[in-house]
């Protein structure tokens, strides 16, 4: 019968997670969870779930969430099963992941507020001593502690128990079950009282109550930090308005976004200009005016004009669902203070209560047998400050407080478009100490114009030639006059082009291309990018094509250095003259020129021997290099897809001042959890030390001390939020 009942209820389950699961780059389903009280759960849940055969799951207690990756069906319902009988653990639907404080925290609010109506009348009667007046008063004074401690304590008791049967011992149900029952026990054998061990579950449960608003508090505030996402866009279909979901939206779709909405897609202006607000998406409080021709990023928010636009990116590659995407999977990689705490307080507590089975037993009985007779009172004493040790004991400051800074700085990073993949990147980000920077796009803007030029025919022969050509230089010409017919385009690779034009070869490239098809010119001397030009084995003229440095790099180089980074350096391919004269005018300390993809690679390996890298880049050469730096950042706007899959941190903007923005940020957070891991740590070694030393410690001061460490821990977190 119990295992038909099982059945049917997994049944129900996996009927119940069709409905809410959804697909993640991840490599599997993800799914919305509520009632995981702690970190220390999830990550229990976790190691439980991964225990299963073909399950790979990863268990995210500050968005609640799973990531689920089964191998078959019959794992995948293992899984479920696993989930939904894990305490109080449920999947949830859709229309249950947004509710109020109130609502979600109703039971431990009327528990509470029960066992409060309960235990300050037997407080009274307890303490001004009118309860042990009678036989009669005292029972009802115990009757009201019991009812007291039971309104709080059953959730508790219960999961306790269930956790004792699968073997789950050491966990914070089970040291308050303990250190609340041992309490009560004490005081019945000691005193007319048990008030302390009901005290202890009630501020116990009050202490878990705040936390969780607390830690609900902080998924608010991010969520609301990404709230970006447009509900709807006006798609124009033969000049007829319809409103449909920004995720049906195609490339090349034209879209209306009137006044006050938000940018649905990243798209190109055709029509009508604006004013957008951008803070969402770099944090820049000053709005941007934009025009046709003019590509805008979906989250923003258009501020005056209508726009008429043509969607360039569908919705899923778009910045928001970017964003949105990357800050909801950021905890899937962890820094290594949290995988330190995870095991830390996987062994923590069974020491600790190791340690409080010798103080109960070992050091009284040593005691006793000095004394050469048995003392109760000694014991009492003693299993009195272990009950103590049990209660200071508990991980939960640390296992949430730590997780918590880290998905606020991330959080935080987000809010001025600097996109986190984890709070190892975070980590890496502060603690680098040497930068190399990619040249083109990255340091410079990446969009080449035409400086000079010999002649109107140069420049017209070139700009007819350059309009078959793929490389970037070729966009210089774009402004160009051509308009020559050009027949049998040939582009060599690192030379240029090569064409019949008017029935003639032409050469369009570098000095290379016109050296090794014999034409006699002469050598100009530029640190632009030269483009020689030869019509019918005869030299014509030479085109000068420059690439600006981006406003605001030097000043980011600069603030780099004031925050520790020992070295500055670009990574090119292009010319020495080139690169020396972009390395200064952008304040790098060095450069290396002339380098292909494997010997940026190379010298990307040399330089980390030197500390921790951060490398930033925009292009698809730049992946490899990249992936061996410590921390890797790319450009989202014009960066491409492989840079940016493989980087740690995405800049929304291309902007370059954000990353010392972004190493702050991190700098902050890191020192943050430092500051919990220590303080946490010192406090309750100084408890457990007073509870040692001195005459009956108060078990409610362990109590208090416990949950208010927490609590700090916590709301020192928050801290993280505030950072600018």
């Amino acid at each position: 019968m119990t295992a038909m009942s099982e059945n049917l209820d997994c049944c129900n389950n996996l009927k119940e997670v069709k409905a809410v699961s959804e697909q993640t780059d991840l490599g599997g389903e993800k799914l919305k969870i509520t009632g995981l009280c702690c970190a220390n759960c999830a990550r229990e849940l976790e190691e439980e779930l991964n225990g299963l055969d073909g399950v790979s799951a990863t268990v995210d207690f500050m968005n609640m969430n799973v990531v689920l990756a089964a191998s078959s069906p019959e794992a995948r319902e293992k899984a479920i099963y696993a989930i939904t009988h894990f305490e109080d653990v449920k999947i949830v639907t859709e229309s249950q992941k947004r509710t109020g404080v109130l609502k979600e925290h109703l039971d431990e609010f009327i528990r509470i507020g029960v066992s409060l109506l309960f235990f300050i009348p037997a407080l009274v009667l307890d303490v001004t001593g009118i309860g042990y007046g009678s036989l009669a008063l005292k029972i009802v004074t115990w009757v009201m502690f019991g009812a007291a401690y039971i309104a709080v304590g059953y959730p508790v008791l219960w999961l306790t128990v269930k956790n004792i049967a699968k073997g789950k011992i050491f966990d914070e149900n089970f040291l308050m079950t303990v250190a609340s029952l041992g309490a009560i026990a004490l005081g019945i054998s000691g005193s007319d009282g048990f008030m302390e061990g009901v005290a202890v579950m009630l501020l116990y449960q009050i202490g878990e109550t705040l936390q969780g608003i607390a830690v609900g508090s902080s998924r608010k505030s991010i969520s609301q930090l990404m709230d970006l996402k447009s509900e709807k866009a006006t798609l124009l279909e033969n000049g007829v308005q319809r409103t449909v979901n920004p995720e049906g939206l195609k490339t090349g779709d034209i879209i209306m976004i009137k006044a006050g909405e938000k940018v649905p897609v990243d798209c190109k202006i055709r029509e009508g200009e604006s004013a957008l607000d951008m803070k969402s998406l770099n944090g820049e409080p000053v709005p941007r005016d934009v025009k046709a021709g003019d590509e805008i990023l979906s989250g923003s928010i258009n501020l005056t004009g209508v726009i008429v636009a043509e969607v360039v990116r569908e919705y899923k590659n778009s910045a928001v669902a970017r964003i949105l995407e990357l800050v909801e999977n950021s905890t899937a990689k962890k820094s290594k203070p949290e995988k330190f705490i995870s095991k830390f307080a996987k062994y923590y507590t069974p020491a600790v209560c190791l340690a409080a089975a010798v103080v109960a037993a070992v050091v009284p009985t040593i005691i006793c047998a000095a004394n050469s007779a048995f003392i109760w009172a000694t014991y009492s004493e003693w299993i009195y400050k272990a009950l103590g040790f049990l209660v200071i004991s508990c991980p939960c400051a640390l296992v949430i407080s730590v997780p918590l800074s880290y998905f606020y700085g991330i959080g935080r990073c987000a809010k001025f478009g600097i996109l986190v993949k984890g709070s190892t990147c975070l980590d890496e980000l502060a603690l680098s100490t040497i930068a190399a920077f990619d040249k083109t796009g990255t340091v410079t803007e990446g969009k080449f114009s035409v400086k000079s030029y010999t002649d109107e025919r140069t420049l017209r022969l070139a700009a007819s030639a350059e309009k078959l050509s793929s490389h970037p230089i070729a966009c210089a010409f774009d402004g160009a006059e051509g308009g020559l017919t050009v027949t049998d385009a040939e582009e060599i690779a690192g030379r240029g082009i090569k064409c019949v034009c008017e029935g003639k070869i032409l050469l369009c490239g570098n000095a290379k291309l016109l050296k090794e098809n014999g034409v006699v010119f002469n050598e100009k001397q530029s640190v632009s990018t030269l483009v020689y030009v030869a019509h019918g084995g005869e030299y014509v003229g030479v085109i000068e094509i420059d690439d600006t440095v981006k406003g605001g790099v030097a000043e980011c180089m600069a603030a780099l250095k004031k925050q520790g980074l020992s070295r500055t350096v670009m990574l090119t391919g292009d010319s020495a003259a080139r690169a020396e004269s972009i390395a200064k005018e952008a304040g790098l300390d060095g450069f290396e020129a002339g380098l292909l993809p494997d010997g940026k690679l190379d010298r990307a390996n040399e330089l980390k021997k030197g500390g921790k890298l951060l490398y930033v880049g925009d292009g698809i050469n730049d992946a490899p290099v990249m992936i061996a730096a410590d921390c890797g950042i790319s450009m989202g706007k014009v960066g491409s897809d492989a840079a940016i899959e493989a980087s740690d941190i995405v800049l929304v903007s291309d902007n370059l001042s954000l990353i010392p923005k972004g190493r702050k940020i991190a700098k902050k957070t890191r020192s943050i959890v430092l500051q919990n891991i220590i303080g946490s740590l010192a406090v309750k070694a100084i408890i457990m030390a007073l509870d040692i030393a001195l005459p009956a410690f108060p078990l409610i001061v362990s109590v208090v001390a416990d949950v208010g460490v927490m609590l700090l821990a916590v709301i020192n977190s928050m801290r993280t939020a505030l950072l600018k």
